[in-house]
């Protein structure tokens, strides 16, 4: 009886890895056939497996560009998160006063609001400030836009980690910086680990503001490129340069995620049983 409930409780979850796998595995294989392959025997292996359809996607369509490019927003945007995060999750958990209180309500509150809301807004301001088609302000946005939620998580590592050792730094000479950087951030690693991996995904799968912020084919990021990609394959015939374009945008993910998976696991569940 207990094989058969493990088998029945086993089955929807080989069905649901199938159903997330094979999507994968057939864009894989198509990355390596001819159109006439993809079109004739879509299901079937690759005669051969060359690279020339990846060689096409990242020289003659855009794509190595527009991957640096990611990797820059990405990189950038992360960095500046945590800058602007750490400091203010730390002032907003430590220093508790009306202020503070009303600050945290509105960070959780901005993460309510669609961010739809905010584009038209966004686009004339930076054009104002002659930002648009800007990769350095694409970053900056990407930034701030993931604050709050970086700071609501940071928070709660923050508050869990015990005052007595900030009173005895401060009674050893060392200031609030110092209490901030050599004490609290060693002490929420995990925390910032898993919210840095999910800002970066986010940061690099990111597609509509970099649709409308950026107006020249050299700055596009991956998102946008895989668009423009697919538009010019649907009139050149490059089925299979689309399916290597695609491989090109998800291996990252894939690698970052299989490396950090267990970083990710470990500080969600810290910070739930925190």
């Amino acid at each position: 009886m207990k094989a058969f409930s493990q088998i029945m409780v086993r089955i929807p979850l080989i069905l649901w890895a199938i159903i997330v796998i094979f999507p994968l595995v057939w864009m894989f294989m198509g990355a390596f056939k001819t159109n006439a392959e993809i079109f004739t025997s879509p299901w079937a292996l690759p005669q051969t497996f060359n690279f020339s359809n990846f060689a096409r996607a990242w020289n003659d369509f855009n794509i190595g560009r527009a991957f640096l490019n990611s990797f820059f927003v990405t990189a950038l945007g992360s960095i500046l998160t945590l800058a602007l995060s750490i400091p203010t999750a730390y002032a907003l958990e430590r220093i508790r006063s009306k202020m503070g209180e009303v600050l945290i309500n509105v960070y959780l509150a901005s993460m309510m609001i669609p961010a739809v809301l905010g584009w038209i807004p966004l686009f004339f301001l930076l054009m104002k400030l002659n930002l648009l088609d800007n990769l350095w302000a694409l970053s900056l946005i990407y930034a701030i836009s993931h604050v709050p939620f970086t700071i609501f998580i940071l928070i709660g590592f923050i508050g869990n980690i015990p005052k007595e050792l900030e009173e005895a730094a401060t009674v050893d000479g060392m200031s609030q910086y110092g209490i901030l950087f050599k004490i609290i951030t060693p002490l929420i690693k995990s925390g910032i680990m898993t919210v840095t991996i999910l800002n970066a995904i986010s940061y690099w799968n990111e597609f509509f503001m970099a649709l409308i912020l950026l107006q020249t084919e050299s700055n596009t990021t991956l998102g946008v490129a895989m668009n423009l990609l697919k538009t010019k394959a649907q009139y050149e015939s490059a089925w299979g340069v689309l399916f290597a374009g695609l491989c090109i945008a998800v291996i990252p993910v894939i690698i970052f995620y299989t490396i950090f998976q267990r970083s990710i696991v470990k500080g969600m569940t810290e910070g739930a049983i925190k």
